[in-house]
């Protein structure tokens, strides 16, 4: 039988650079040679290799570029796996996810770590990032099966942005490369959160039959409508003076 002929092999195109992490990059890549003010748009277009109007396409301001860098860290985090700890504690899962989280952060540290003095003068620009901060948690914990939609869900989301931004603030001075002292922090914060936790879930419990009592008497109280209780007692519409 006659060897059919193998067909060349057709090399596939290399994948075209994300352009949004490509700004992002450049403006870490800038922050941490120059101060947050002194950064132009036009160079964080220039170093990140694309025109102004593309960079106008992409992001509003350098805070939306800023707080895109939540974004890559989530899906850094969020395409690794959580299974083989599933049976471990929540502190064991929240250590691995603040680490993880960190190892993505890296590339960024030098940037970040000339950043930090002028957003912590920025109030509106904190708000900004700590809103992203604890739209990231609610996915990360998700991802390591910890609940977050259930009645102290927020509490865990927002406990968990807060411990990684203590943590933070030891590992951007962390220079060792096994970064001992960023997990003797991480250990510390999140042995003061699991008592902080075991606290409000002991008040959870006790105060369950009182939320309860509440929610009945408030689903039978009949509410008049705002216009009802508008009306005078001859029956006209009350007309407040302007």
């Amino acid at each position: 039988m006659a060897r059919k002929p193998v067909s060349p092999e057709v090399e596939k195109p290399a994948a075209k650079p994300d352009p949004r992490r490509a700004v992002v990059d450049a403006l870490f890549r800038l922050a941490a040679t120059q101060g947050w003010d002194e950064i132009e748009l036009p160079a964080i277009a220039r170093e990140a290799g694309i025109s102004l109007a593309e960079l106008r396409n992409l992001f509003p301001s350098k805070l939306a570029i800023l707080g895109s860098l939540g974004r890559i860290l989530d899906d850094a985090v969020l395409a690794g796996s959580s299974d083989d700890l599933m049976d471990e504690s929540y502190k064991e899962r929240v250590f691995d996810l603040v680490m993880r989280r960190l190892d993505a952060l890296a590339p960024y540290k030098a940037g970040l770590k000339a950043l930090m003095p002028h957003l912590r003068r920025q109030p509106l620009a904190l708000a900004a990032l700590g809103r992203n901060s604890v739209n990231s948690w609610r996915y990360l914990l998700a991802s390591a099966g910890i609940p977050t939609e259930d009645d102290l869900g927020s509490v865990r989301v927002r406990g968990a942005a807060l411990l990684m931004a203590r943590v933070l603030d030891t590992w951007l001075e962390d220079d060792e490369p096994e970064l001992s002292r960023t997990m003797a922090k991480l250990d510390r914060e999140l042995k003061t959160a699991g008592q902080i936790m075991a606290r409000v879930e002991d008040v959870h419990r006790l105060t369950a039959p009182l939320r309860g009592l509440a929610r009945s008497l408030c689903s039978g109280v009949k509410r008049t409508p705002r216009r009802e209780r508008m009306r005078g007692e001859d029956g006209d519409d009350y007309a407040p003076a302007i």
